[in-house]
This record gives C-alpha cells, structure tokens and sequence, in this order.
C-alpha cells in the first residue's frame, strides 16, 4: 500500500489539488487529525507535483481539523531548479487554514554518506514490550505497532523528571514501501519524550513537524530514538532520529511542542490559537 493510499488522500485530477477526508485512521485519540499524517499528506503531494523525492520539509500547525471534516490541499511550487525544486502546500477546511506544508525536494548525483550519529544499543523489536497509551484503537493510534525499547515504560511514571529520552520501535500497519511520508508519521511521536523528561502521563500539541530525510531503505520496523533538549515557559523542544532495523539513519525530526498533561481538557476546534496533532496518537 502506498503512502497516499493509506492516507485516504485524493486526486483531483491535478497534481496541484488534492483532497484528505479526516477520517478516524488519520487521527490522534482525541479525534483530531495527527499532525505527521497532514505533514505526510504535504509531502505525498509536493512529490507528485514536483517528481521528486524529500529533502526537507516542515509543517507549521495552525488549526485543529475534526474528524469527520475534509482538507483541500493547495500545491505551489514556486521555484524548479535542475536539481532541486522548493514548494509549499496550504490545507484549507472551508476559508479556514489549517496547516502549512514547506519543502525541497530533490536529489544530486553523489554516492558520498557519512552517518555521524550514533545506533542506539537496543533489544530487537520482538524483544520489546508492547508501549500502550492513550488512543489506540480505530484511530491512527491503532495502525501503528510501538514497542519500548528504551526509557522509562508509562506504568513507570511516578512524577520524578528523567532526561527526556525513549527509543521505540514503530511498525506502520499496512505500509509496503519505504517512504518520507511513513517517517513523516512516526516521526510525530518526539512529543512522547515530554513524559520521560517530566516524569507524568502527557505529551503535547505539536507547533511544527520538520522531517530531514538523508536515504530510504525497505525496514518493517522504525526505530524512533527520541530527545527532549529541553522545557520551559509551557513549551519543549525536541528531536528524533528515526533508524532502520540495520541501522541505516534514514531521517531526523524535530519538534516544539505545547506541553500539556494526560489529564489535561482541550479547546474547541475552533479555538484557532492552538494547533493540530498531538503526541497521544
């Protein structure tokens, strides 16, 4: 199955128009969608307009989107160049902008890699217990198979603050092929280190979501070993480098977060100063 597919994206039958109906699957389990799903759906759409593979991207999230609503996806591409082409994507529900997709795409004739960054030690996925949490079920949170492979487990949290650190394997149900809009999902979840740094049940709303693509092998199994750099004023700001089973760094992700609580209530959708996305998928 290919990332569109998976989405529910649909054509319009112009690479520069595409339509996401928010359903359940592509949605945290506060039934709003995930911000790496409207991320992925940025990239599956700035891929076929320019035919050409991710660089960079990032998602600015300005709305939530409600389950049971749709997004218009609006390409531009503003600049083509012969290696690399830079564009953005606007997601509209009705006259209401909901998140902002920014990228470049594109690849140069080099076979020079050097990985700087290091594989953590960690027992294989099967290895792993199960890493459960708020929202799986019928939502996104159900299509993905996390297991803990490092950091502290949920039912270990007794609000004592750790260093924000957790590695997880992530299996994607479904995804047959390796691409930036799979690691465009897991990718969101570096907000699940905000409960290993606090030491408390909670994540939180995503302002941004920049994916860093460096090569794409086929791997059932990502493993996401996040950071939380740090916390403060309501906010965390953090990172995720995103491996292959073979140890291949595939991508790096980076986030700021609104810190919020498990227990915490949110906003309407039509509260427009919080964002989309959230880290209980």
């Amino acid at each position: 199955m290919d990332a569109a597919t998976w989405l529910g994206l649909e054509g319009t039958g112009t690479p520069l128009r595409w339509r996401l109906p928010v359903s359940a699957g592509v949605c945290s389990g506060y039934r709003q969608l995930f911000g790496g799903a409207g991320l992925a759906a940025g990239l599956v759409a700035l891929e076929q307009a320019t035919g050409r593979r991710t660089v960079w991207a990032t998602a600015q999230y300005l709305r939530y989107a409600a389950e049971g609503t749709s997004l218009d996806l609006e390409v531009t591409i503003p600049v083509t160049g012969h290696r690399i082409s830079q564009g953005r994507v606007v997601a509209r529900s009705g006259d209401d902008e909901i998140l902002t997709v920014t990228g470049a795409f594109g690849d140069r004739p080099t076979d020079e890699v050097h990985t700087l960054a290091s594989f953590p030690r960690v027992p294989p996925p099967g290895d792993c217990p199960v890493r459960g949490g708020p929202g799986a079920g019928h939502n996104l949170g159900g299509r993905l198979e996390v297991r803990l492979a490092g950091g502290r487990h949920l039912s270990d949290l007794d609000g004592t603050p750790g260093d924000g650190r957790v590695c997880l394997w992530v299996r994607v149900t479904g995804a047959l092929e390796a691409s930036a809009a799979w690691l465009a999902v897991i990718g969101d979840l570096v907000p699940s280190g905000v409960a290993a740094a606090r030491g408390v049940m909670g994540g939180g709303n995503s302002l941004d979501n920049t994916l860093r693509v460096l090569r794409l092998v086929p791997s059932p199994w990502i493993l996401c070993d996040i950071g939380i750099d740090g916390l403060a004023r309501g906010f965390a700001h953090g990172w995720g480098h995103l491996w292959s089973e073979d140890g291949v760094l595939m991508a790096t992700a980076s986030q700021s977060v609104i810190v919020r609580s498990h227990v915490d209530r949110r906003p309407p959708p039509e509260r427009a100063e919080h964002p989309t996305g959230d880290a209980a998928c």
